[in-house]
């Protein structure tokens, strides 16, 4: 069976609220496990156990939280090189408009790309003017829109690990 993993941090609940709504999309896909796990609760292995990772953070200056960089950091002996080709992808939430969301993306995707991570994003658009053209972002508590698009995300991962990692 394809398994996601969905890694995030969370100040204020709402990144919280996006992964599980990843999680959701993910479900959609029948004969993919999704497993969301806070970063105080993740270790390194769990890079290797997954076929993909969907990772979630608040908008920190632009760039992905500093328990997630650390974990990241330390988590190169383990999984460095190890998960080649494995699939990732990135969702975000910031304080207000220009909160920096689609820096913190970047820097989640070269991240993941750093590790060998095959990235993604979405043409897809969740409502008017809502997209996850580099991941799914929130602007604050993730309205029906921002959540729609979030279980997008997570739906599209599902059927690329399922194709791409387990040939189905």
């Amino acid at each position: 069976m394809a398994k996601v993993l969905i890694l995030y941090d969370s100040a204020t609940g709402n990144t919280k609220k996006m992964a599980e709504e990843v999680a959701k999309g993910v479900q959609e896909v029948e004969g993919v496990e999704v497993v969301i796990k806070h970063v105080d609760d993740a270790i390194p292995e769990d890079l290797l156990n997954f076929d993909g990772i969907i990772v979630g953070s608040p908008a920190y200056c632009g760039t992905l939280t500093w328990k997630l960089k650390k974990f990241f950091d330390e988590s190169v002996s383990v999984a460095w090189g190890k998960v080649k080709g494995k699939i990732g992808a990135a969702f975000s939430s910031s304080g207000g408009l220009g909160g920096g969301n689609e820096a913190t993306l970047y820097s989640i995707l070269t991240v993941l790309m750093n590790y060998g991570y095959l990235v993604f994003g979405l043409p897809d658009y969740s409502a008017p003017g809502v997209t996850a053209h580099y991941g799914a972002v929130s602007v604050g508590y993730p309205k029906e829109a921002e959540q729609k698009a979030c279980r997008m995300l997570g739906r599209q991962m599902a059927e690329y690990v399922k194709k791409f990692c387990k040939g189905e």
